[in-house]
């Protein structure tokens, strides 16, 4: 594929209308910090004939924490569980009433690949309950939902529980390839001879590790030099991303004092202390942001570490019904799920874009438009990221030369966008977030008297997901 985005540089609009709507309004706290509530409205619901309808009971989180902190001397399967047990004091659902777990993960611990069944487990789940784990980047927890809801909508289940977790304190480093076949060798030699023969091929460079890295495996890129790229493609400064990394923390910061993160669950940390509260979310100032140097394109880059997701440690649960379920037991459901697209695009140029391919998709599925979402909340993987999607989507050049569409979806007004924070101050531990981005939308319209929520995300392979969200009638 051509370089679709150098040549965006070239024959992009100079002065978008995006531009000129988005920065008109500032895209510094203050004046979003003091939006309005959206009024109730009275829409259709997107229920459909014959269609089972699927909620959402309740969900929640662990604490999202920076990597390195008090979750490292931890297990995957131990946040995991915690997330569960959590789920389980909050709602009280009887264990046996579960009938399928489904978590996701990107970093598989090699002890517990399937961390889904290890957790079930450890959280008392009987060991007659199936569970198994998926994995799809950045959205493997939207992938775990939705297959929950086609489990339950298939008739297959009535009850399932759906999550994704994530502990970058702890990734798995490997021998080099070299050293790894050499040491197979020589556990099937038989005599002492043939032993000493395999070590005697050793050499030094044997020993040097595969250290992990966020990186594309047809690429061999970081995502973060994919975002720079992005950013420098749609023209988006080092001012507008730091600009909006300040604008999510300083939510995120609001929110949080607010008891507005109603998701986060409290988890003794074995061996220290209760953690009850995100600890990344950390506003500054456009001054001291300022100072960072580029962190991946040296020394001109605009991507830095204040405009960027960190490396989280973290796990997430949702507890999913057929409707009819959830009611029989007693259950104010949170949410509708409605419709839901997975997309795909070029795994270099286009890695980041997924929620500008998906949510247009979304919107003809479900039968709506921009103007009819209350709420959206998009995964913030880097400052940069999000403003280019922002951009594209409120592009025609775009959508007609890069999406084979008439014309644009435009962009999600920023009054109802990621007003509780994103990933860039919450954080963002791959698999956990997409169930962090579901309740949220949930919360939100209830306290903000909207009706549809749209949760969108991006991931590593150029893929991405959007989802309709429906308050349940109060």
């Amino acid at each position: 594929m051509s370089s679709m985005l150098t040549h965006a540089i070239r024959n992009f609009p100079a002065s978008s209308a995006w531009a000129a709507r988005i920065f008109a309004r500032s895209l510094t706290c203050s004046s979003h910090l003091q939006a309005a509530a959206v009024q109730p409205k009275s829409k259709k619901t997107l229920a459909k004939s014959g269609v089972k309808n699927i909620v959402v009971v309740e969900g929640v989180r662990i604490p999202f924490l920076q990597s390195g902190t008090s979750y490292a001397n931890l297990m995957p399967h131990d946040l995991a569980r915690a997330a569960l047990q959590g789920l389980l004091n909050r709602t009280s659902v009887p264990r046996d009433v579960v009938d399928y777990i489904v978590y996701g993960t990107v970093i598989q611990e090699v002890k517990t690949s399937n961390v889904a069944r290890e957790a079930a487990l450890g959280a008392g789940f009987s060991d007659k309950t199936p569970a198994h784990t998926v994995t799809m980047a950045c959205i493997s927890s939207n992938q775990a939902m939705t297959t929950g809801v086609g489990m339950i909508a298939a008739g297959q289940c009535d009850v399932v529980v759906a999550g994704g977790v994530e502990l970058m304190s702890d990734v798995p480093i490997r021998h080099s390839r070299k050293m790894r076949k050499t040491m197979l060798t020589l556990n099937r030699a038989k005599t002492l001879g043939q032993k000493l023969s395999v070590i005697s091929k050793i050499r030094p460079d044997y020993f040097a590790p595969e250290l992990p890295a966020v990186a594309e495996f047809s690429t061999s890129e970081t995502m973060g030099h994919s975002a720079d790229r992005l950013a420098a493609a749609f023209a988006i400064s080092r001012l507008e991303q730091d600009e909006y990394a300040l604008r999510s923390h300083t939510l995120a910061k609001k929110a949080q004092d607010g008891g507005l993160l109603l998701d986060v669950v409290p988890f003794k940390v074995p061996g220290k202390d209760t953690v009850t509260k995100d600890n990344g979310i950390r506003p500054s100032s456009m001054e001291q942001m300022g100072k960072l140097k580029p962190a991946f394109v040296k020394p001109y880059g605009t991507v830095t570490a204040a405009n960027s997701s960190f490396l989280t440690d973290g796990a997430s649960a949702v507890l999913l019904m057929s409707e009819e379920k959830a009611l029989a037991m007693g259950y104010k459901p949170k949410a509708y799920l409605r419709d839901f697209v997975y997309v795909s695009q070029d795994p270099k140029d286009q890695l980041l874009l997924g929620p500008t391919y998906a949510t247009p998709k979304v919107l003809e599925k479900a039968g709506l438009t921009m103007a009819d979402i209350d709420v959206f909340e998009f995964h913030e993987a880097f400052a940069g990221q999000i403003l280019a999607n922002l951009k594209a989507m409120d592009s025609d050049w775009f959508a007609q030369n890069c999406m084979g569409r008439k014309s644009k979806v435009g962009a999600p007004p920023l009054e109802k966008f990621n007003n509780w924070g994103g990933s860039l101050s919450l954080g963002h531990p791959f698999a956990a977030t997409g169930c962090r981005l579901v309740i949220t939308a949930a919360h939100r319209l209830k306290k903000e008297g909207g009706q549809y929520g749209l949760v969108a995300a991006c991931a590593a392979g150029g893929q991405g997901h959007a989802m309709i969200v429906e308050l349940y009638p109060q």
